[in-house]
């Protein structure tokens, strides 16, 4: 009876077995038909910014060059609103299928320091990659005797409340990374918000504020003109589109402000589909045509691992966030 039960159970095992090996083919099968079939339609990408920005633009060259290597037209869909929060809901809600993606600029960790969200911006998405960063160039009017950091930060406490600086609107890049500046230097500079950057330029050259941190690609032809004179680098180190300008981290060590890019995926991406936009960017990334392209635009090219882009998110956003707590700054709306 031993010697027929001990049967039956090395049958049932041996079924169970074969059971299980079929199910793991099958789930296998499935998986590998998944990575081979795809794309197979249209994909989308979410820009949540207005057409004809940074981001835009970098969306637009990316997709360009995926569309010829996925054999699949690639449809760019900037949903603007909320200071990018609304269309990236709308990635993120949207099914995990690899057909709809997402592109964003740093506002959006920006966006998770100021806003109570209605998603989690490192835990309700799968990070794709690190795209690049562009620095911003602290510039003054002439007329302000200064011409380094170093002397700003002298002239600010020499003379309180005679400097200000214009920014793009509270709660804007330009205006954190100014109010990071202050934190750090110690300086005063007074916020006047603009409804943008073009118009807070145009204050500066017309000499109604005395300081912007702007954008490289709308400081450097001013700078060129001597309409405003450029003081630094808001990156780390000194930034290969102005290589003469030093960065503020050269007297103000651990400074940094970027506007930075990324591509993210819905929470629950397939690892395969991950995997391989991340393989196709990163290759992107370093074709001479794109990099010529993009550092026209003033961005130095990353790349990477998904979890580079998962810290770099994390670590903006948590300083971000103390900026906004010490600084009180509200958004505007």
């Amino acid at each position: 009876m031993d010697l027929y039960n001990k049967a039956v159970n090395v049958s049932t095992n041996i079924k169970t077995a074969v059971v299980f090996f079929i199910l793991g083919c099958g789930t296998f099968a499935a998986g590998l038909s998944t990575a081979q079939s795809y794309p197979n339609k249209p994909i989308r990408v979410i820009v949540p910014l207005a057409a004809g920005g940074q981001t835009d633009v970098v969306a637009r060259l990316l997709t360009q060059k995926l569309s010829e290597t996925f054999k699949q037209p690639f449809v760019v869909d900037n949903r603007s609103g909320g200071g990018g929060a609304v269309g990236t809901e709308i990635a993120v809600r949207a099914n995990p299928d690899g057909y709809t993606m997402l592109v964003v600029a740093s506002t959006y960790a920006a966006n998770a320091a100021l806003h109570k969200l209605p998603y989690d911006p490192v835990n309700d998405v799968t990070p794709i990659v690190f795209l690049g960063d562009t620095g911003f160039i602290v510039a003054v009017h002439p007329s302000v005797p200064v011409k380094s950091i170093k002397e700003l930060i002298a002239y600010d406490k020499s003379n309180p409340g005679k400097l200000n600086y214009g920014s793009g609107g509270a709660g804007s890049t330009s205006h954190l990374a100014t109010e990071l500046f202050n934190q750090m230097a110690g300086t005063q500079v007074a916020h006047v918000p603009y409804k943008g950057s073009g118009p807070a330029l145009n204050e500066l050259i017309g000499g109604q504020v005395q300081l912007v941190t702007i954008g490289m690609p709308m400081a450097i032809p001013q700078i060129k003109t001597n309409r405003v004179r450029g003081l630094a680098v808001t990156t780390a180190k000194r930034s290969s589109p102005v290589p003469d300008l030093p960065a503020v981290a050269e007297i103000i060590p651990g400074y940094e402000a970027t506007s930075w890019f990324a591509v993210f995926g819905p929470k629950g991406l397939p690892q395969d589909i991950a995997t391989r936009w991340n393989s196709e960017v990163n290759r992107i990334l370093q074709l001479p045509d794109v990099k010529e392209r993009l550092v026209g635009l003033g961005i130095d090219t990353a790349g990477g691992s998904p979890e580079r882009l998962r810290e770099v998110t994390r670590r903006e956003i948590v300083k971000w966030q103390k900026v906004v707590k010490i600084a009180h700054i509200k958004p505007e709306g």
